[in-house]
């Protein structure tokens, strides 16, 4: 079965503007650990057409300050600006147990817990309180926001292309208590 490059990627960060006046870049990191992001080689953009070679300067609360190989003065990194840095997925490490990468679960189906379909994972987001999976409806253009915990979506099986989601709003039995 053949894959789209864009299948083989994932999104390790974006490059949030110009940090000082050498040309090093703010990155907002979505690695675990916000410096690994310069330790898988070189990054590309989503369209493969740019690749970039970081190296960490330093990390900060509001990111990773990063060198760009090539890149010296303002002006350059500022035209960095936006940019979504991806990584060839072979370049990453399989996930631990109960551990997922965001690509992985999104066009997954989402059914409920007799095994019945209810949509398909749009996204998965994240907003500060934990993460959250974004299933559009079947036969809806609406999407809900659905806790990515154990209560909520007690299965996922990737070798079968599904999870099993318990939808917030049939659980209010249970008058808000955990």
């Amino acid at each position: 079965m053949a894959h789209k490059d864009q299948d083989h990627r994932i999104l390790l960060g974006r490059i949030a503007g110009a940090h000082g006046i050498r040309g090093d870049v703010l990155i907002e990191s979505y690695a675990e650990v916000p410096q690994d992001i310069a330790t898988y080689g070189p990054l590309q953009t989503e369209d493969g057409a740019q690749s970039f070679e970081i190296s960490i300067v330093r990390v900060t609360p509001k990111g990773v300050i990063a060198r760009v190989a090539g890149i010296s003065d303002r002006t350059g990194a500022e035209g960095l600006k936006g940019r979504r840095l991806y990584v060839d997925r072979t370049q990453l490490p399989a996930p631990e147990e109960n551990e997922f990468y965001r690509a992985d679960l999104v066009g997954l189906r989402a059914e409920d817990q007799a095994g019945n379909a209810i949509g398909t994972i749009l996204a998965v987001q994240n907003y500060g309180a934990g993460d959250l999976l974004e299933v559009r409806l079947t036969g809806s253009p609406k999407s809900e926001l659905v806790p990515f915990t154990e209560t909520y979506v007690p299965v996922v099986d990737l070798a079968g292309k599904r999870v099993v989601v318990v939808l917030p709003a049939a659980d209010e039995s249970k008058n808000g208590e955990p």
